[in-house]
């Protein structure tokens, strides 16, 4: 499919209003998207798991209006929220000519997360897959007839416009963004994981560690441009496309050795690129180091196939099989939960991607 496949021909202009509610969760991603280009075209592929308990919940009222400008009122944990607006003015800027009605009516935007905001959980992905899913909802409304796997393309393939990782949540459990040998895929939109899948990755469980729940040192979109003339650049994406290969074929085999291997290496990887780009930047705090070496010692003691990543931030990821659930939860608790903020953390898994909640 191209860009021009998702562009709304006609619809029903006489709705005067109406309102619509979706859930979608954030994903972490285990080979990482770490480059761009406009429009949000990614310079290497990514998979990642998306998770069930962490995302966001946005209903979306619109209302018709006169006038040509685009309008919306944004409302985050139920107060009037203006930071967020110069955000989605670009994401509506950016979708217009796939959405056309946008300017015809006016959007009232009530979201909230169940996590933390500016964690280090990619509440940008939760937060603009959600909206998408919303304005994609809203277009059948307006009379398109679309097909499930159409509407769930739209949906990603708008997203990423919104920020390039929340094209990866709208389904679940494993996918796949970006142009690659190894797995079906696309630049413009997230495609669910369809290669033999384990039993060993069934059910995978994430909990995070909350190491600092302050606002990111550097944006996501500085980092993405921090990229560009980077001197390791090149090799990075050949990584990426050699790590996704063999993914796939550890999804197959359930060989959890080298999926740790390679999940540790790519978080590793991420912010090796940050602390070696123009500017520099270390987003690992004291206590990031703590929890990675501890999980270290953990895993050589015990034998356990439990493993961490990392997004831009100093926030761990621990990634276990359900079957070492209890035990990995216990070493939690006693060993690494000192090293969180407050002692806090989150437990979260694998789910199956974004459900509509009203319409």
């Amino acid at each position: 499919m191209t860009e021009n496949d998702f562009i709304l021909k006609s619809f029903n202009s006489n709705l005067e209003a109406g309102s619509v509610k979706w859930s979608s969760p954030s994903n972490i991603a285990l080979v990482k998207y770490w480059g761009k280009r406009e429009p949000q075209i990614p310079e290497n592929p990514s998979i990642s798991f998306t998770l069930s308990n962490c995302k966001t919940i946005t209903e979306v009222t619109y209302t018709k209006k006169e006038g040509s400008d685009f309008s919306f009122d944004i409302y985050f944990e139920g107060e009037k929220n203006e930071a967020f607006k110069p955000k989605i003015q670009t994401f509506f800027e950016r979708i217009e000519a796939y959405v056309p009605f946008l300017r015809d009516y006016h959007f009232k935007i009530e979201t909230s997360n169940t996590f933390p905001h500016s964690s280090g959980i990619a509440s940008s992905a939760s937060g603009m897959s959600a909206l998408a899913l919303c304005l994609t909802s809203i277009e059948e409304y307006l009379g398109a007839d679309y097909t499930s796997d159409y509407f769930l393309k739209k949906s990603s393939f708008l997203a990423r416009l919104g920020s390039g990782s929340a094209c990866r949540s709208v389904e679940g459990e494993l996918v796949v963004w970006g142009q690659n040998e190894s797995m079906e895929s696309s630049d413009l939109y997230g495609i669910k994981f369809n290669g033999d899948l384990h039993s060993n990755f069934k059910n995978y469980q994430d909990t995070i560690l909350l190491v600092d729940k302050g606002e990111k040192q550097v944006s996501s979109t500085l980092g993405h441009q921090l990229m560009h003339g980077h001197p390791f650049a090149k090799e990075r994406f050949k990584q990426a496309h050699h790590h996704l290969a063999q993914l796939k074929a550890v999804f197959a085999s359930g060989d959890l050795e080298n999926f740790v291997k390679i999940v540790e290496s790519e978080a590793l990887t991420l912010h090796a690129m940050m602390m070696t780009s123009e500017p520099y930047f270390i987003l690992m705090k004291p206590n990031t180091l703590e929890i990675i070496n501890k999980i270290w010692t953990y895993r050589k003691a015990t034998g356990s196939q439990v493993c961490f990543t990392l997004d831009a931030g100093a926030n761990v990821h621990v990634l276990y099989p359900e079957n070492e659930k209890d035990d990995v939860l216990q070493f939690i608790k006693r060993d690494l939960a000192v090293y969180c903020q407050n002692k806090q953390y989150l437990l979260d898994c694998v789910g199956k991607g974004a459900q509509l909640i009203k319409n």
